[in-house]
């Protein structure tokens, strides 16, 4: 009877420890899949680690897991892989003084590009003027219709 219940108790404690220990993966694996998509593959550049095929990503994902697995944390491993590779592994870069063309360049081109065709669309309507046709404007649009309206009919 005794043994039994030693038998029960250990089996009730693995499966605490195997419980406890299944939901310490799945967190590890959640942070894993957050953190590997965040990083760019320097290969294909538009893809994360996590989702390239490339075997600079492949050696990139086995490293974040060792890390992780070595108890580091997310801004630990982000650190050492922005040290190695630069700002550039990272999807989301730091604003820094170096990255500011980067987090404002779009809205500025845009403004540029935006006023570049205000100040041509406000020339343009200078140029075009509604002043009635001259005389001789009259006659040379006349000739013209006249001549498309004879080549559609013969």
């Amino acid at each position: 009877m005794r043994s039994a219940l030693t038998v029960g108790l250990l089996l009730c404690t693995f499966s605490l420890w195997a419980a406890g220990t299944e939901q310490q993966n799945e967190q590890l694996e959640a942070r894993y899949r957050a953190l590997t998509s965040e990083l760019r593959c320097l290969v294909c550049q538009n893809e994360s680690i996590a989702d390239s095929h490339a075997d600079l990503a492949k050696d990139l994902r086995n490293q974040v897991r060792a890390m992780m697995e070595q108890g580091k944390s997310d801004r630990e491993i982000m650190e050492y892989l922005t040290a190695r590779y630069g700002d550039f592994v990272r999807f989301r870069p730091p604003f820094k003084p170096v990255t500011a063309a980067l987090w404002f360049g779009p809205f500025v081109l845009m403004a540029l590009g935006g006023g570049l065709l205000m100040v041509y669309m406000a020339r343009r309507r200078k140029r075009v003027s509604n002043a009635p046709l001259s005389s001789s404007e009259q006659e040379k649009l006349a000739t013209l219709l006249h001549r498309t309206e004879n080549e559609g009919k013969g």
